[in-house]
């Protein structure tokens, strides 16, 4: 009797498989014609819902049904549960793993012992940023790893490099954001190659606003938030590892 149920399953799930890549490709095909102007789906799954497909470009989440005739904007919610699967699929999405990060290439400061750690991309002419390097200077016992993305435009660039090429960048990087003292201007001999690449990495992993804090469990927190959220996270992350 077993061996014939796990048969009946494996055999359900088999018939299963071409239904589900049939219909993931009619919904490609459906979303391709219909909607020619937005970006080419990297995703398309069934959702928790019966008959409800999700889409999605990038960190772009829609739903559509099984036709792709149908589209959705808006969040999924688990009422038993009491959980908003959209939000939770979107954190998932934007994991960064922390062990990956070129730390070499970021801005590194530290208060106290600095043994709990988060990574920020941030713009030099963020006022959003500025707000949250005053807040980080109430936090004990943390490290700061600072990756500089010139993403705002104007003079944005120019900082960047001006900060990164100081003798002593993180001392001129916080002159800046605290205080407003402009850095002094960078060498025309000194490499930059480090923004370059900080923006490259930010564009991977789809950065595209600052403040973006980053933990040590790979979740991310878009824009500034206070020292209080902030050592309510990091209390929270303690207690999850058992440290």
């Amino acid at each position: 009797m077993k061996l014939l149920t796990h048969t009946g399953l494996a055999l359900g799930l088999l018939a299963a498989a071409p239904l589900v890549l049939a219909s993931e490709a009619q919904i490609r095909k459906s979303i391709a014609e219909r909607m020619p102007n937005w970006p080419k789906l990297d995703e398309v799954r069934q959702s928790a819902m019966p008959g409800l497909w999700e889409i999605r470009a990038g960190n772009e989440i829609r739903y559509t049904d099984v036709s792709g005739s149908f589209l959705i904007e808006g969040e999924l919610i688990d009422l038993k549960g009491r959980r908003n699967l959209t939000e939770e699929r979107l954190a998932k999405l934007n994991q960064i793993d922390f062990a990956t990060l070129p730390l070499k290439d970021a801005l590194v400061w530290k208060n106290g012992k600095g043994t709990r750690r988060i990574a920020v991309f941030a713009d030099p002419n963020c006022g959003y940023c500025k707000r949250f390097e005053r807040s980080l200077q109430e936090v004990k016992d943390i490290t700061v790893y600072t990756f500089l993305i010139p993403i705002l435009g104007g003079d944005s660039a120019e900082k960047s490099r001006n900060i990164w090429c100081a003798k002593d960048s993180q001392a001129t990087w916080l002159s800046w954001m605290l205080d407003n003292k402009l850095p002094p201007k960078a060498a025309a001999s000194c490499d930059d190659a480090t923004v370059e690449r900080n923006l490259a990495l930010a564009r991977k992993h789809m950065v595209n606003g600052t403040p973006a804090v980053i933990f040590e469990d790979g979740s991310r927190v878009p824009g500034a938030i206070s020292a209080e959220q902030l050592e309510r996270r990091l209390a929270a992350l303690k207690a999850a590892s058992g440290s």
